[in-house]
């Protein structure tokens, strides 16, 4: 007789191995391409996926959504340099994505029985040298890193085992509690020390770059492309856990909901609704598809012009926007706009695209 029995991979489960929501860059709400970009923030390319800078110039690039990537994947993030740049003592440029600390708990951290972090990612570039890529632990300002060595032009899966810490436990909430951060360029304040590799240590900006030698600002020849992301609880690396586009948009949703994506919808598409509030303003609410980490920080409507406030017979161009106060939560966002007058107080109204424009509302929880 014959059985089957499933197993538990390096610490974790056979499925909701990975930590890192859009490993694989196929979630792009905001958009998927932006240009001018030389400074920290979420960019209009893969969603939680952040860029963090220090100092005063960091060089210019335009990220994107690329289609460039290694079998068994469709997208990476790709970052392509357009202004180059040797970075100065306090200059640094690194990509990073944040998680929440409730979402870290089987990694045990700061306990006996604290578990070992497998990260494992493929990268692309030209630019050949020692890049970092380290965890940071925001609730302890504790880290960890390792170096990795590019030495051709191809695709390259690159795994590292960081040690378990029992110093320092993640907070068991929404909050912000670690990050992986891959390093693109870095000055000697951050690299002038020692970077902690065998244990986590406090952290120091001379230790949390030490060992980058590559610039990806050297040139504007220059590119690095990343996907198939993966960091997992304990000693085992395993292969990339693939999720259907549709789980990891609602994961994505959790942090940003963009109101309109994707642009496919008819003309004149309605979006949401509310109620007149005088003559010149109208309150629109819009309920989110899933419940978001946090009530909104911003929203952000990237083109007003697109958008309009309508009735059964009537249209009203917006001419401002901003969050309604004191109506907003993890479940929905409220939304004034303001027009020319002609409404009315109470009536109903919807948020709706102007003709088949692709028209953006972002409403952002992120971390």
């Amino acid at each position: 007789t014959c059985t089957a029995k499933l197993t538990s991979v390096g610490g974790g489960g056979l499925s909701h191995r990975n930590k890192v929501i859009n490993g694989a860059m196929t979630v792009a709400q905001r958009g998927v391409s932006q240009t001018g970009v030389n400074s920290s923030g979420y960019k209009n390319v893969c969603d939680r996926w952040r860029l963090n800078a220090s100092g005063a110039n960091v060089g210019t690039y335009t990220v994107s959504q690329s289609t460039t990537s290694p079998d068994g994947f469709s997208n990476s993030y790709k970052i392509d340099c357009t202004t180059a740049r040797t970075p100065a003592n306090n200059e640094l440029y690194e990509l990073e994505q944040r998680f929440e600390g409730q979402d870290l708990q089987d990694f045990a951290k700061g306990t006996s029985a604290a578990k070992k972090f497998s990260l494992s990612f493929y990268v692309k570039t030209n630019v050949n040298g020692n890049y970092v890529v380290w965890l940071y632990d925001a609730d302890n300002t504790r880290n960890v890193g390792a170096v990795y060595t590019v030495s051709n032009s191809n695709w390259n899966r690159y795994t590292v085992t960081f040690p378990a810490d029992t110093t320092g436990a993640f907070g068991n909430d929404n909050a912000r509690s670690l990050d992986v951060r891959f390093v693109l360029l870095s000055g000697s304040d951050f690299t002038s020390g020692t970077l902690p590799t065998t244990a986590w240590a406090s952290t120091t900006n001379a230790n949390s770059r030490a060992g980058q030698t590559a610039n990806v600002a050297s040139s504007t020849s220059n590119e690095w492309y990343l996907t198939g992301v993966q960091l997992e609880v304990g000693e085992t690396v395993t292969s990339f856990e693939h999720r259907s586009f549709g789980d990891e948009l609602t994961r994505c949703r959790r942090y940003c909901y963009v109101l309109g994506f994707p642009s496919v919808g008819d003309s004149y598409e309605r979006v949401a609704r509310g109620q007149g509030y005088d003559s010149t303003r109208t309150r629109i609410t819009v309920f989110h598809p899933t419940e978001m980490r946090a009530k909104a920080s911003s929203v952000t409507i990237p083109d007003v012009s697109q958008w309009q406030i309508s009735d059964t017979s009537n249209a009203y161009l917006p001419s401002a926007y901003e969050l309604t106060p004191n109506v907003n939560g993890v479940l929905s966002t409220g939304m004034q706009f303001t027009h020319a007058s002609g409404a009315t107080a109470y009536r109903n109204y919807f948020l709706e695209r102007r003709g088949t424009t692709a028209g953006k509302v972002i409403i952002d929880a992120e971390l």
